[in-house]
C-alpha cells in the first residue's frame, strides 16, 4: 500500500483528490493538509510515502512554504518520502526550480485521476514523470537571466512597495535596489520594473 499526504489550500480540489485516489486499490490517503505547514507537520507525524502538493499554497501567515519549499522540507521531516507537485501554475520557472528541489512529479491540474495514480506509483518505485508540455515549454524559454538577488528584489517590488520600503525588507540601501531593479528590467527587455515584475512572473522566475 503506498501512503499518500495530499497538500492544497483549496478545500473542494483536495477533497476531490482524496475521493479520486481512494478508489485504487494500492493508494491510501493518510493524510490532508490546506498549507505549507500543515503539510510539514502532517508528514512528520503520518510518514508518507508520496506528497502530491499544490504548487501554490499560503502558510498559516499567508507567507510560509509552497509546494516546492515543501518537498524540500519533506528530506528532513519524512526522509522516505517523494513529491509529486500539481498545479494550475504549470510556467517554466516552476518546473525547473521543482526539479532542482528533487520533486519527482510535476502535473497541470487538468490532469485525469488515472495519470495522477499513476504518477504516484511511478515515483514511489524511484521514476520520474513530467508532463510532455510543460517540459516542452521550460526548454524552449531558457534559464532565467536574473541573478538571485534581481529576482528576490523584484518579487519584492511586484506588489507596487515604494524602493525605500524594499531596501528596507530585503536589508540593503535604496541605491542597491535601484541598481538591481535597472538591470532586471533591462535583462527582461522591460519597459519599467512593473512590467519587469509581470513578465518574469509569467515565466515563474519569481
Amino acid at each position: 500500500m503506498i501512503r499518500v499526504l495530499l497538500a492544497d489550500d483549496e478545500n473542494l480540489i483536495r477533497e476531490a483528490l482524496a475521493q479520486m485516489l481512494a478508489l485504487e486499490d494500492d493508494l491510501e490517503v493518510v493524510a490532508q493538509a490546506a498549507s505549507g505547514d500543515e503539510a510539514l507537520a502532517m508528514a512528520r507525524r503520518t510518514s508518507p510515502d508520496v506528497a502530491v502538493l499544490d504548487l501554490q499554497m499560503p502558510g498559516r501567515d499567508g507567507r510560509g512554504p509552497d509546494g516546492i519549499e515543501v518537498a524540500e522540507g519533506l528530506a528532513t521531516v519524512a526522509p522516505g518520502c517523494v513529491a509529486v507537485i500539481v498545479t494550475s501554475h504549470g510556467r517554466p520557472g516552476h518546473l525547473k526550480r521543482a526539479l532542482a528541489a528533487g520533486v519527482r512529479g510535476f502535473l497541470p491540474k487538468t490532469t485525469s485521476a488515472a495519470t495522477l495514480a499513476g504518477v504516484v506509483r511511478t515515483v514511489h518505485d524511484g521514476g520520474r514523470h513530467v508532463d510532455p508540455e510543460l517540459a516542452a515549454e521550460a526548454i524552449s524559454a531558457g534559464d532565467s537571466p536574473l541573478t538571485p538577488r534581481e529576482a528576490d528584489v523584484l518579487e519584492l517590488a511586484a506588489d507596487g512597495a515604494p524602493v525605500e520600503e524594499i531596501a528596507r525588507r530585503a536589508s540593503l540601501s535604496p541605491g542597491t535596489v535601484r541598481n538591481y531593479l535597472s538591470s532586471a528590467v533591462t535583462k527582461l527587455g522591460a519597459a519599467n520594473r512593473h512590467d519587469a515584475c509581470a513578465s518574469a512572473r509569467r515565466m515563474g522566475w519569481i
